[in-house]
């Protein structure tokens, strides 16, 4: 295979990968605005895109395998091909925790919620804020905007820590909304995981420039 043929497949990998993230980034919203809105068919939809993101994961990976096997890739060649790879992977584990959140949209569909939801939606926009920044880092290959876009993964943490006080003192003041109030505890636990897994694209990215694996936002 001609240098020419390998740049152009590697980018027809980059392409795919950037409309994984894409698909990945949709689902997440979906489900959150799914549970919001009590709509189980939504929800339900969710569900059934993740045979489709695990799919498109397989088919990235497999790619990549393949240039490896035939092209036996060095250097900065090979990090890039790992890294898309590691991506794909790191993207199938979201869709795997927007997939969660949408089996709870579902539990808590006929139920009324137990307040208005502000926390909760504002981690799920941020982590797909993270999750698009981090892809257009890899893009770019710009390992500094990767370090900036990992730091925000606090604000999602902070956000968790807050749902889960708030959460608490309904269940201790009233154990009747216990369960509904664990549901969402795990929603923002699925959205909490969502968020880090963008700091591990970043790290790809890194990795990537450097040829250094560090831990972003240790």
């Amino acid at each position: 295979m001609t240098r020419d043929n390998f740049d152009l497949q590697l980018a027809q990998v980059k392409e795919k990968l950037v409309n994984l993230a894409s698909m990945v980034n949709k689902v997440q919203e979906q489900a959150v605005r799914a549970l919001a809105e009590h709509d189980a068919e939504l929800a339900k939809e969710v569900i059934s895109s993740d045979q489709t993101i695990n799919h498109m994961q397989r088919e990235i990976e497999e790619t990549c395998l393949l240039l490896i096997a035939s092209q036996q890739p060095v250097a900065r060649d090979l990090r890039l091909v790992f890294s898309m790879s590691t991506i794909a992977w790191e993207l199938e584990r979201m869709a795997d925790h927007a997939k969660g959140v949408a089996v709870l949209a579902q539990r808590l569909a006929d139920q009324p919620l137990l307040k208005p939801l502000i926390d909760i939606p504002r981690m799920a926009e941020i982590g797909r804020e993270l999750l698009m920044g981090q892809i257009d880092a890899f893009i770019r290959g710009d390992a500094d905007a990767a370090r900036a876009i990992a730091v925000r993964d606090n604000e999602v943490d902070q956000l968790n820590d807050q749902v889960f006080r708030e959460l608490l003192v309904f269940m201790m003041t009233d154990p009747r909304t216990i369960t509904r109030a664990t549901y969402l505890l795990w929603v923002a636990h699925n959205l909490e995981r969502f968020a880090d897994r963008t700091t591990n694209i970043g790290e790809r990215v890194v990795f990537l420039q450097t040829n250094s694996i560090v831990e972003l936002n240790e």
